[in-house]
């Protein structure tokens, strides 16, 4: 072979690799209502919320602990807020009424949304209500979903809702991205159940509760079983001041 198309070659083989590894960088953070847990509960900082997400470089975010117009966040919508401080576009599932506001989750996207779901998730225990939202987007001209949540505390309710996104996936032909803060660890039954379903990224020590010294790994990220997909740089990013969580941070290739 001509040795001067040998480089040649060998950027062309990097060019396609490049082309086919699809990477996703997906975040997944508790924000709190924005409220530093080593501050006043009058102190909201979404600023700094803001600031993570934008270094992470993340193009899917799910959001747990979001205020919608409540007093103890200043009335603000902070999904909205999110969205305009991070150029993101972004949708709110509501949990609960509180107040005259709202309180739930919220998932960002740097690609248009281009449908959503939103679905209450069963509680045969009364407790606070949850929700499971699902957007569609194309990230690297392919169609994917991705989920967003928040598990009860209470055993019995965390199960039946992790069979209610087992049933939601199980048959799913999309890819499916799955974040939240699961108030469970990996050995619990409902993260047994949705291991049904989803395969998570994992290492050793993924504590991400309490901020200040994490001892507990209940946020998760987890796609679903049938994409041929793999984990990559898998980190707990080192923030200690913004929530009483710690962000998660995962890059994942869809081949």
């Amino acid at each position: 072979m001509n040795r001067k198309l040998i480089p040649f070659l060998l950027i062309l083989l990097g060019s396609v690799f490049h082309l086919n590894a699809q990477t996703i960088r997906v975040l997944s953070f508790n924000i709190h209502h924005g409220n530093p847990p080593s501050e006043k509960e009058s102190v909201i900082n979404l600023d700094t919320i803001a600031k993570i997400i934008k270094n992470s470089k993340a193009d899917l975010v799910g959001l747990q602990e979001i205020d919608v117009n409540l007093g103890r966040s200043y009335f603000e919508n902070q999904a909205k807020k999110l969205a305009e401080l991070t150029d993101m576009h972004y949708v709110f599932s509501k949990g609960i009424d509180l107040e005259k506001g709202e309180y739930g989750t919220a998932i960002l996207s740097k690609s248009p949304i281009e449908r959503v779901e939103k679905h209450f998730l069963p509680s045969p225990v009364e407790s606070e209500r949850r929700s499971l939202s699902i957007i569609e987007v194309t990230i690297h001209k392919r169609k994917i979903l991705f989920a967003n949540t928040h598990l009860d505390l209470k055993d019995k309710n965390k199960i039946e809702q992790a069979k209610f996104i087992t049933n939601r996936f199980e048959n799913e032909k999309l890819p499916t991205i799955l974040v939240g803060d699961l108030n469970s660890e990996p050995k619990d039954p409902a993260i047994t159940e949705l291991g049904k379903v989803f395969k998570k990224t994992s290492i050793t020590k993924g504590f991400t509760f309490p901020q200040d010294k994490p001892t507990t790994e209940i946020d998760y990220i987890m796609i679903t079983k049938s994409a041929a997909a793999k984990f990559s740089n898998h980190r707990i990013l080192n923030e200690q001041y913004a929530s009483d969580h710690r962000p998660l941070y995962v890059e994942i290739n869809i081949k």
